[in-house]
């Protein structure tokens, strides 16, 4: 299965943070127009599905190991010695991917606003001529005068 299609702890607050969900922010990471920040959060958040599977299959490991209904001579102290590393190193993975995104997250630029639509119905503007110009046409503006005698 691949990391895109494994939740993560972070996936809300990537969400939330980028406004769109997960499957649309990988999208995005591998678009041409990508921001560096979904790129990198993106991978990061890869990282970090993963090690917080190998986190899982070591609890779930263990537990099944000390299951009560399990054979008390099936227990190998060597076996749980070596997963007890394993979940160590697991954890350790975990945390640095999880420090990582937050740090990026916490240190990116706010995102561009997005574009607002403008109104385009004209504004009429009016104004008010000084009463030197504002005078009004004579009746006959424009008409040919008659010749006087």
């Amino acid at each position: 299965m691949s990391v895109r299609h494994k939740s993560s702890t972070v996936d809300g607050r990537l969400e939330e943070v980028f406004d769109a969900p997960v499957a649309e922010l990988y999208e995005r990471a591998a678009g041409p127009d990508a921001s560096a920040a979904v790129s990198r959060a993106m991978e990061l958040r890869s990282f970090l599905a993963l090690a917080e599977e190998q986190v899982a299959r070591v609890r779930d490991r263990v537990h099944e190991a000390m299951a009560a209904d399990r054979d008390m001579d099936e227990l190998s102290a060597d076996e749980l010695r070596m997963d007890a590393q394993w979940l160590d190193a697991a954890l350790d993975a975990r945390d640095g991917y999880r420090a990582a995104l937050d740090d990026l997250l916490r240190t990116m630029p706010p995102p561009l606003p997005q574009p607002r639509p403008f109104r385009t119905a004209q504004q009429t503007v009016t104004t008010a001529l000084p009463s030197a110009l504002a005078a009004p046409a004579p009746q006959r503006a424009g008409a040919v005068r008659a010749r006087r005698p």
